[in-house]
């Protein structure tokens, strides 16, 4: 693989043009940060997840090109634009990045994120398909935490797609059931509390468990 090949930039000039929006909570979406034509070699490369859950990257084995996706997103530019974006003071702000490859039943109940996350930033990596036209699994920004269907913007999660939101006691999102295939890198900016410190601890030790081989059964 060459150097070109094994590189991405995502469209950071579609970040910084896309606007803020305020309804049902602040949000900024921006269709193919992930380019088009890098899309298709994205997709091939992601790495093979038969489960639900989050993982942190380490307990991957990730292909260069996702690699160098995840030192994109966790890297200064997405952090800086961000910052300016929200009106955020972010620059010591510690960040926690998981990628996610298949969604189960029990996913995707309405709920708003721990509020030792500042803000949470979704890269959805899915080609478009027709279980997404009927709003399987697509990301529903709601105006309550009661009503799935009480919805101010639903989110296909496909080709690229970047959602960005400042988490808060009213950010309520969920979608409606789907079983399967579905690629979410979730980065987030974390406070710095204790509650924060917490997550992390815990985040680092899900890598390490996640990497160590499972013991032989004995049968």
């Amino acid at each position: 693989m060459t150097t070109s090949e094994s590189t991405i930039r995502p469209d950071y000039a579609a970040l910084t043009q896309a606007p803020v929006c305020a309804e049902p909570f602040t949000h900024i979406m921006v269709p193919h940060f992930i380019r088009q034509d890098d899309l298709p070699r994205l997709f091939a490369s992601l790495p093979a997840i038969h489960s639900g859950g989050s993982f942190p990257p380490q307990s991957l084995k990730l292909a260069p090109l996702v690699q160098a996706l995840v030192r994109e997103m966790e890297g200064p530019e997405l952090r800086r634009i961000i910052a300016q974006k929200l009106n955020l003071d972010l620059d010591t702000a510690p960040s926690m990045l998981t990628i996610r490859g298949r969604t189960r039943e029990k996913d995707g109940r309405i709920h708003t994120d721990s509020l030792a996350k500042r803000v949470t930033i979704l890269l959805y990596l899915n080609p478009t398909g027709p279980h997404w036209g009927k709003q399987e699994g697509c990301l529903r920004l709601l105006r309550g935490p009661h009503d799935i269907e009480d919805y101010a913007k639903e989110v296909q999660p496909v080709d690229g797609t970047l959602l960005i939101f400042p988490n808060g006691p009213t950010t309520w999102h969920g979608h409606k059931q789907f079983v399967g295939s579905r690629y979410t890198i979730q980065l987030n900016y974390m406070t710095e509390d204790a509650k924060a410190r917490s997550e992390l601890r815990r985040h680092k030790l899900s890598a390490l468990a996640k990497k160590l081989p499972l013991p032989a059964m004995g049968y």
